[in-house]
């Protein structure tokens, strides 16, 4: 079974772990980043179905581009040291992630 297939649509608001600000559900995907301070949860096995056993801070790392998914956020694990990515939300009508936190991230490749 490919990724996609294993997708689950958990779809929640929550309150930053790290900035303390309230994040909102998103449009487009299942959020699980901070809009604000762009750091995140390990809550993730497969995209959205929030069976991660790790519950670790995800601290942003960088950017990359993908051909499909468009931009991408890079985050380390800081209890696991897991790296793993989410796609970057600008367009979201609720709450479009900061641009300009993202651009202060060292480009990955």
């Amino acid at each position: 079974m490919s990724d996609q297939g294993r997708f689950q649509k958990i779809n929640d608001a929550f309150v930053c772990e790290h900035c303390a600000r309230d994040v909102p559900i998103s449009q487009r995907t299942c959020r699980n980043h901070c809009p604000f301070c762009l750091h995140s949860k390990h809550v993730d096995v497969f995209p959205g179905d929030r069976a991660n056993p790790c519950k670790g801070l995800l601290v942003p790392i960088g950017y990359e581009t993908h051909s499909k998914k468009g931009l991408m956020i890079r985050f380390r694990c800081i209890t696991c040291q897991a790296i793993t990515r989410n796609i970057a939300l600008l367009d979201d009508c609720h709450q479009p992630d900061d641009y300009d936190q993202i651009l202060k991230l060292t480009l990955k490749s």
